[in-house]
């Protein structure tokens, strides 16, 4: 089959590898139909590479049909359509039955104190094959898919497999009171579904980002939009009478604008041999904090920041005495994409899509042309906000 494979930094090939075959009895195959790029994949292209084997298979926002059971399977039969979430989890466990499928105790990789095995994401989540290919062995099937229906467009469910649920637990995490506001930095793809989310559970929703395309896609959904400047806090109290957003969640992460020391530091870990760049990444502080120092600035006192960006330093700095003083709440973590599933199902199957999600791709291609659209998100031209793969064998 054809597959999106990792050959090194900023370096992505689609390559003729083996079929997946049934490992275990549990198992499921897939033929995959749409398949996104993530913008944390853009982590993998630039900075993860010592985590990462040439060859490896990436992608972990795909769907499709099954096309074969393991002997253990019971919930599925072939011709089912399904969204596979990006966490691998039992279902069963101690962490599952609490809602927190992404630290699944069945599936967790102890190796390296990481949480549960996510699909297509480097040897700190599992190393299991990604799903950007024509065909996905599911783990754990029985319980590692979303049923859907035959009977609406792909994009109404893709999304189900990280970026919408992840945007959902974001603000849920935020705890924005009933009558409060919430300010969203980044309006990449979680960014836009989590002002849309907000927007739709009733919050005055503010957004900031650099991107005059992602601002405007934004604005059309009734966001109030900042551009990224060096007055951006205090502009966002302005807004704000003066104290600040109740809640804010930072939907940009580690590659933040305004870190150019720290991105300096990235870019020269990248050039060392890779045991010693995975003690430097995993172990420094690693992370660009713009965006969360930004957060912490612009929530009032006693409100609630929810990173729902991904981290990965285990020594950044932190502004401790503002967080004890301010009485900030700091939530995050990877999403529990099953838990929520159920809230978000009726709006994605509603016709009048009150989420928005046929309004977020911006680029719909085959899975040939994913290594150039790979360069043009991660340099955000073209208007690219969200790119959707169709593999040659849908």
């Amino acid at each position: 089959m054809k597959a999106l494979t990792w050959q090194g930094r900023r370096n992505v090939t689609v390559e003729q590898v083996p079929d997946p075959v049934i490992q275990a009895p549990t198992d499921a195959i897939i033929r995959v139909t749409s398949s996104a790029i993530c913008g944390s994949d853009l982590h993998l292209y630039e900075l993860l590479g010592p985590f990462i084997d040439a060859g490896d298979v990436l992608g972990h926002e795909p769907m499709g049909v099954v096309v074969e059971i393991g002997s253990a399977v019971t919930t599925l039969t072939p011709g089912d359509r399904v969204v596979i979430p990006f966490n691998i989890a039992c279902g069963e466990c101690f962490m599952c039955r609490r809602g927190l499928q992404s630290q699944c105790e069945t599936t967790q990789v102890r190796e390296y104190g990481s949480g549960a095995a996510l699909f297509g994401y480097t040897k700190l989540y599992g190393q299991v094959p990604g799903g950007q290919a024509e065909y996905l062995r599911v783990p754990l099937a029985d319980y590692n898919h979303v049923r859907v229906a035959h009977d609406l467009p792909d994009e109404r469910y893709l999304f189900l497999s990280d970026i919408l649920p992840t945007a959902w637990q974001g603000v849920e995490y935020a705890q924005v009171p009933d009558d409060g506001t919430l300010v969203v930095m980044g309006l990449g793809p979680v960014g836009q579904f989590a002002t849309r989310v907000a927007r739709h559970l009733g919050h005055r929703v503010l957004a900031v980002d650099p991107v005059a395309e992602r601002r405007a896609m934004a604005e059309r959904h009734g966001i109030e939009t900042f551009d990224l400047h060096d007055e951006i806090v205090d502009e966002l109290r302005d807004a704000t009478e003066g104290r600040g957003a109740d809640s804010v969640v930072d939907a940009v992460g580690l590659e933040a604008h305004g870190s150019s020391g720290v991105e300096f530091i990235q870019k020269a870990v990248g050039l060392l041999p890779d045991p010693a760049a995975r003690q430097m990444l995993d172990r420094a502080g690693m992370d660009r904090l713009a965006a969360v120092y930004a957060s912490i600035d612009v929530v009032r006192r006693g409100g609630t920041v929810s990173l729902s960006g991904v981290y990965a330093g285990d020594a950044d700095i932190m502004p401790m005495k503002t967080l004890f003083d301010k009485q900030i709440t700091l939530r995050g973590g990877q999403c529990n994409v099953k838990r929520w599933i159920d809230d978000i199902m009726p709006l994605v199957e509603d016709i009048s899509d009150p989420l928005g999600v046929m309004d977020l791709t911006t680029h719909r291609v085959p899975l040939d042309d994913a290594p150039e659209l790979y360069r043009t998100f991660q340099k955000k031209e073209d208007g690219c906000i969200k790119v959707v793969l169709k593999p040659s064998a849908a």
